[in-house]
């Protein structure tokens, strides 16, 4: 390689192209199972092309033995790990608004087939991650994850050892608040459900003859969707910002 680059130079791609490596293989949209890995693993090698003459200066000189080599892989490895986790944790927002609307609905029994997941899961959750990617790439969100991965640089620099424990603090921040945010996407219907089910019991009390649950269950799916249906512009809204703003923890410098 010393016709093409020096050993330090190769060494600088190297750690470049472990830590995006490890990014775009948990990305949402870019790094979704039904996304070849080769293609993956292209785009980090082009994107650590152009981010070199960057970065390429920060890195650390060298190491003298191959176990020093080794850790510095491993550590970029972990910390593409970290951001990748913590960016792909979020997307349990639509997937958890979409379980509860499905069970408010009585629509949790119907499971389709989640190319975002290794499992089925109900289709209003399948339907609102696709949205989720559609809102990614509608709205130029990766082009805020590419703005994440260079200030993850200035974040974590190549000299600052893994930080295991504010990983763990933000990946339980991340989760806490993405399961609060599906409740609240999911509010509008979690509403309407209450109050249709507290005034079909009322009507159960007054009429004991009267069949409820035939006539309660397909009202409370055609309103449900409908509602549903209503607050869709704002679920998507509500979660590009929530999103936007957990971007930012990496773009602060």
């Amino acid at each position: 390689m010393e016709s093409y680059a020096t050993a330090q130079q190769v060494f600088a791609a190297g750690l470049i192209f472990s830590r995006l490596s490890a990014i775009i293989m948990l990305l949402p949209g870019l790094g979704e199972t039904f996304v070849p890995a080769r293609i993956r693993l292209a785009f980090a090698f082009g994107l650590t092309l152009m981010l070199f003459p960057l970065l390429g200066g920060s890195v650390p000189p060298l190491p003298a033995d191959g176990a020093g080599l080794g850790g510095a892989v491993i550590k970029e490895l972990l910390i593409g790990l970290m951001i990748g986790g913590v960016l792909r944790l979020f997307m349990n927002s639509l997937a958890t608004a979409g379980e509860i609307v499905s069970l408010q609905t009585t629509l949790s029994f119907a499971q389709t087939a989640n190319p975002m997941q290794a499992q089925p899961s109900t289709t209003l959750g399948t339907f609102l991650g696709l949205i989720g990617i559609v809102l990614i790439f509608a709205t130029n969100l990766h082009h805020l994850f590419i703005s994440a991965i260079v200030g993850s640089f200035e974040i974590f620099p190549f000299s600052r050892d893994v930080p295991v424990s504010d990983a763990g603090q933000l990946a339980i921040q991340t989760m806490s608040g993405s399961f609060a945010l599906g409740l609240q996407l999911a509010a509008p219907v979690v509403v309407f459900s209450l109050i249709f089910n507290i005034a079909t019991g009322l009507v159960g009390r007054v009429m004991p003859q009267f069949q409820v649950f035939f006539v309660a269950t397909p009202l409370i799916v055609l309103l449900g969707l409908s509602i549903f249906a209503l607050s869709l512009g704002v679920i998507g809204v509500v979660w590009v910002d929530g999103y936007r703003e957990l971007i930012g923890i990496f773009t602060r410098t």
